[in-house]
């Protein structure tokens, strides 16, 4: 037998991590690696907070699973939560990042069939996004690397330039549904999108009674310093999917939609064997119990400003290799002008400094949210170590 007992979709390196500890990841020969790339933005709390081990630990012993035909008080309480502390209304619960932006794209059509405009199906997304790998999202990307051999892909998707309310505008048509964003997109190489294009978007949506839908998978839960970026731009959308951080490294999903746009969302129409689960649900409490506490996020701006002045100054010493510093809070992107693959590779294996390449040549600095002074420090004397002895690969 040739192929690998895991399916081989992924390129592995020969990082093999068995441990966690903090911000820190443990190889299985005990080589110690400092973790800026929080299993791409998932590991929020870092690898070993006690508050999340414990509801985990604690739930594990009591209720792991429960069918949603059942009543779900664990469900029904983070709910609440997520309802107190954000625009939406309602909320349901998924396993992950896809399942949560496939129940928001449902969430959106369902809103315009539940009232006769069956011809409103279409959303607008935008070039260079990054929505997931199931049929949907992918077809909800431009992305052609992302379509090869999975043709031909779902109608009901159109794309413009991400940044660009005038390219949105002249897509918009009778089969508009809606939009699909990322505030701040991260595959796409930490582009945060201006004031002028979300604000756009809401007013468009508003409008033309559309469904402005945002994908916060990687950009919320506390990532930018607000619990999710659209804060940031004083609107709020009809439907949201998150992920990644909110269970700090448990598979948990959510779409959040106000009473209006899950209009559609009725008995029968959704469902996720897993979704909602107590386990899940305890480790979503002790994530926002930390997150929400007073002064975290305040914390995250600070930490996310003063590694990006750092790295503005110290960029400026290698003007041949890097362009910029975008993004917010601690979800950073630094621009390259070279490939930034390669220059990740380095780092992670003469420097033993964990990043994520990006598109548009970027390398993601997405560390954990409880990154202290000693690990800026640190991830300082890895990059300054790991920039001096890089070399360019020719051509």
């Amino acid at each position: 037998m040739s192929i690998s007992p895991l399916m081989p979709v992924y390129p592995r390196c020969g990082v093999r991590p068995v441990r966690g500890e903090h911000c820190h990841l443990i190889d299985e020969d005990g080589t110690r690696y400092l973790d800026f790339a929080s299993g791409i933005a998932v590991n929020a709390l870092g690898h070993s907070h006690a508050g999340l081990i414990g509801a985990i630990q604690k739930q594990a012993e009591t209720l792991m699973h429960v069918s949603n035909l059942y009543g779900s008080p664990q469900g029904e309480a983070l709910a609440q939560r997520l309802v107190d502390n954000t625009f939406a209304d309602t909320v349901f619960f998924t396993n992950s990042g896809a399942e949560a932006v496939e129940a928001a794209i449902k969430t959106a059509r369902a809103y315009h069939q539940s009232v006769g405009n069956d011809e409103k199906f279409e959303l607008i997304t935008f070039s260079n996004a990054f929505h997931g790998r199931t049929m949907a999202t992918i077809s909800a990307s431009n992305q052609e690397k992302m379509h090869k051999g999975f043709m031909p892909l779902l109608p009901g998707f159109k794309y413009a330039e991400f940044d660009d309310l005038e390219s949105a505008k002249a897509l918009m048509g009778p089969n508009t549904a809606g939009f699909l964003v990322e505030p701040i997109q991260g595959e796409g190489g930490i582009r945060p999108a201006s004031q002028e294009f979300m604000s756009g978007l809401r007013a468009l949506a508003d409008e033309h009674d559309l469904m402005l839908v945002l994908d916060e998978v990687q950009c919320g839960v506390a990532r930018t310093g607000a619990l999710y970026a659209y804060e940031h731009y004083g609107i709020e959308p009809d439907v949201l999917a998150t992920a990644k951080g909110i269970g700090g490294g448990f598979p948990l999903g959510a779409c959040l939609a106000t009473e209006k746009a899950a209009r559609g969302m009725v008995f029968g129409t959704h469902g996720s064997t897993y979704g909602g689960n107590p386990l899940a649900m305890a480790a979503g409490n002790a994530v926002l119990d930390a997150v929400l506490a007073e002064g975290f996020m305040t914390e995250v701006q600070e930490k996310g400003e003063r590694i990006r002045a750092r790295l503005e100054q110290f960029i400026g010493n290698y003007p041949d290799l890097f362009e910029l510093v975008r993004g917010k809070g601690l979800m950073l992107g630094l621009k390259m002008k070279v490939e930034s693959r390669p220059f990740y590779v380095h780092l992670r294996d003469n420097h033993q400094l964990l990043t994520v390449a990006a598109g548009d040549n970027t390398l993601r600095i997405i560390p954990p949210l409880i990154i202290g002074d000693a690990e800026i420090d640190e991830f300082f004397d890895k990059l300054s170590a790991g920039t001096a002895d890089f070399e360019v690969p020719e051509g």
